[in-house]
């Protein structure tokens, strides 16, 4: 049977992400169909979604004339089917957002955290850097591993506040350490359902958004060595990242993505 992976199709790099999963699943053996989603009927056929880059306001906004809000909410958080937001579609997979529009926006929620909005400045200030992330360590073609990956930030968010109690203490071999501070017990824990919080990729230096968290007063903060911010993690069937990988010829985390989605079909 075919998985079918959708892209979110209102606005944003859909276009880009369609074409690397297509070159990604070239090199698995099982067959994949790669769909726009624009609609609830569309959704109901994904057995995995990607939400991709663009603005966030604006997704918010047209999910919601499009009847897409709470569908998606259901395959995020109760059926639970593996969905990987970049960049803007990290801001919509995120419980809370800081520095929103006046009016806050709806957001579709799946990851325990709160992320900041356009943390690293306007358009112009857009950078690419290269991480080492270990987690691709996992995908099952040898020859894609070694390489960092080129991360291509765009008015990017970062995460800068852990609400789940729940977190994963790892090491994403970038050159940072990840720790969990202690904490009293949260309200918000609200898709947690037992799954952790994995931080996946640090970016070390820039704005250290995560040193000013570690000193507010919150439920639950984070705090690297190196002053780093958090752009990659995963929390049970979702995952994001800050960057947008759909904007380099490197298809590893694609590739990734997809070997993910085949493990949870067979569940």
């Amino acid at each position: 049977m075919a998985l079918t992976v959708g892209v979110l199709a209102l606005q944003g790099g859909f276009a880009e992400h369609l074409s690397c999963l297509r070159k990604a699943a070239a090199h698995l053996e099982v067959k994949f169909n790669m769909v726009e989603v624009r609609t609830p009927e569309q959704l109901a056929t994904c057995h995995a979604l990607v939400i991709p880059g663009g603005e966030s306001t604006t997704l918010s906004l047209l999910a919601t004339q499009s009847g897409l809000l709470g569908p998606l909410r259901d395959f995020v958080k109760v059926k639970r089917k593996p969905t990987w937001g970049t960049c803007a579609g990290l801001i919509m997979l995120s419980e809370e957002a800081s520095s929103a529009k006046r009016g806050g926006q709806e957001l579709i929620g799946g990851l325990d955290v709160r992320v900041h909005r356009n943390h690293f400045g306007r358009q112009k200030e857009s950078f690419v850097t290269d991480l080492n992330l270990a987690f691709l360590a996992e995908s099952l073609t040898d020859a894609m591993r070694a390489p960092p990956f080129p991360c291509v930030f765009i008015r990017a968010p970062v995460v800068d506040k852990l609400l789940a109690d729940n977190v994963e203490e790892t090491s994403p071999e970038n050159g940072a350490d990840f720790q969990s501070l202690p904490s009293p017990a949260t309200n918000n824990q609200t898709l947690a359902q037992g799954s952790k919080i994995e931080v996946l990729g640090i970016l070390l230096g820039r704005h250290a958004s995560n040193k000013a968290a570690a000193a507010a007063e919150t439920a639950r903060s984070v705090s690297t060595k190196g002053d780093g911010d958090i752009v990659a993690l995963r929390q049970g069937n979702v995952f994001g990242t800050s960057f947008h990988p759909e904007l380099t010829e490197d298809i590893r985390i694609h590739l990734w993505w997809l070997e993910q989605v085949v493990h949870a079909s067979m569940k």
